[in-house]
């Protein structure tokens, strides 16, 4: 049972789960051992990053976002390279995927889709007049803060994603097209911000309408529809929404509305407040250079310390801050990485997995208390994988780590759905109880300390007892 765990350490960090992954990177969630600051690792593999020729771009691009310090762009912190790996250092934005939100509440108010809209133009505008563009945004790129905040995430970072043939031009071969701009479909070379600014504008039609402005099972009507920039807004839409939108998805990209025609848009200015921030001007760019030098010497060791027990703290600290709300509630907002609760053993909850997956399609590996699950059948964005685990929080009550490892985040959602409700609690379940345990931990002040926290957590959950070492961390710890 995983009431242990390795700790594998890069430079000063201490990596933990996997988060996300993709053709490229895996993405760790990870902590700074000097600060106890939680910071999110993408990890490419550099043998990939040499073999397609990009590690002049990835370079200039990463040197780039080093100096960005935005609200609304996820920050690099720093670069570091080991032999055969490159780890960036990136901020950590608890608050989940904003296509989560769509997918669970549908299509947003215009006042709430425009601010959202808001920042993500405010954002995009910025990293443009620093010569960094995106290429590849769509809402599982947008992430929200803990305060519900727009964060962009894998700005100077698309290199990964795209290829500079012999013309000079940028050439994308991209996944599902439903966010990307006619000029780039065609393959002819484009400008950088005049397609970002299309895959707004859909991502814009996505929070206002619930549903995608240009959607075909089939992959060549689909494309033409793209091209033609053939699509309706429903009739909800305040006819200046319409008007921007129709701006926006112009598939001539000489005729299509810029950024600056954005910011002075009636609709768009409505409430606009653009963000205060402190720019930054400098900052450290050795690392950079260092990643891809063969010299030893600026490698970052990696190494593995011994096996420690994890107890309920650690499982709490892998949730967002010390809200226990997000890591046990059912009705969680989803993810591409997912949780949720189950009293019965660990060998029962690994067979319904089985039973839930296995008439889906999905073929099942297992390997200790870790399932790995492929769907035979190749989906929007080609097979489904999933990952999950099983932790084990006290002898009565495992928790389940569900996984998007790759594939398309809708038929996720509703993998995941199937998967929960076949594991689904009862009213008096021990899961309810730790829910309670939630409301309470949440209305603590940040300030209190750690002992503050054990008393509320031992009379709220009486005998239930936890695993591993009892004694609690402060949240300044470096370990906590």
């Amino acid at each position: 049972m995983n009431t242990t765990k390795v700790k594998r350490r890069v430079g000063k960090y201490e990596l933990g789960r996997t988060i996300g992954e993709g053709t490229f990177a895996k993405v760790k969630f990870a902590r700074n051992i000097e600060t106890g600051e939680p910071v999110a690792i993408k990890i490419l593999d550099k043998e990939k990053v040499l073999k397609h020729k990009l590690v002049e771009q990835i370079k200039r691009e990463i040197a780039t976002m080093k100096l960005i310090k935005h609200p609304h762009v996820v920050r690099i912190y720093e670069v570091m390279g080991s032999k055969t790996k490159v780890f960036i250092v990136l901020e950590f934005v608890t608050g989940g995927e904003l296509l989560d939100k769509i997918i669970n509440h549908g299509r947003m108010r215009e006042d709430e889709a425009r601010r959202y809209f808001q920042q993500l133009i405010n954002a995009v505008d910025y990293c443009h007049s620093r010569g960094v563009y995106h290429r590849d945004l769509k809402p599982e790129n947008l992430l929200l803060d803990a305060y519900g905040n727009l964060k962009v995430s894998d700005f100077g970072l698309s290199a990964l994603s795209r290829q500079v043939r012999d013309d000079g031009l940028l050439h994308t071969a991209c996944g599902t097209p439903n966010y990307v701009a006619p000029e780039v479909l065609n393959d002819r070379g484009y400008d950088g911000a005049t397609a970002d600014l299309w895959s707004c504008g859909v991502i814009l039609f996505v929070l206002l309408a619930g549903y995608l402005p240009f959607e075909d099972s089939n992959l060549m009507t689909l494309y033409n529809k793209i091209s033609a920039a053939e699509f309706s807004c429903p009739s909800w839409l305040s006819f200046d929404a319409m008007k921007l939108l129709s701006r926006i998805l112009d598939p001539n990209p000489v005729t299509r509305i810029t950024i600056p025609e954005i910011l002075k848009n009636d609709w768009f200015k409505k409430g606009y407040k653009p963000p205060v921030f402190e720019e930054k001007y400098d900052a450290n760019l050795d690392d950079v250079d260092a990643v891809f030098k063969d010299s030893e010497e600026h490698h970052v060791k990696e190494k593995e310390e011994q096996p420690t027990s994890m107890n309920a703290f650690e499982l709490i600290s892998m949730s967002k801050g010390l809200d226990l709300g997000n890591l046990f509630d059912v009705e969680q907002e989803f993810k591409r990485e997912t949780r949720f609760t189950a009293t019965c053993p660990a060998n029962e909850i690994i067979s319904k997995i089985e039973e839930a997956a296995k008439p889906l399609g999905f073929d099942v590996q297992k390997k200790n208390y870790k399932m790995k699950l492929e769907n035979i059948k190749a989906g929007r964005k080609g097979n489904l994988k999933v990952a999950t685990e099983i932790f084990q929080v006290a002898p009565s009550l495992h928790m389940v780590e569900v996984r998007k490892a790759k594939g398309d985040t809708l038929e996720f959602h509703k993998f995941y759905k199937n998967l929960s409700n076949s594991l689904k609690e009862p009213e008096n379940s021990s899961l309810n109880l730790l829910i309670r345990t939630s409301i309470l931990v949440q209305s603590v002040p940040l300030s209190w300390d750690s002992v503050g926290l054990v008393n509320i957590l031992a009379l709220s959950l009486g005998d239930l007892p936890f695993y591993g070492d009892k004694t609690a961390v402060s949240p300044e710890s470096p370990d906590g």
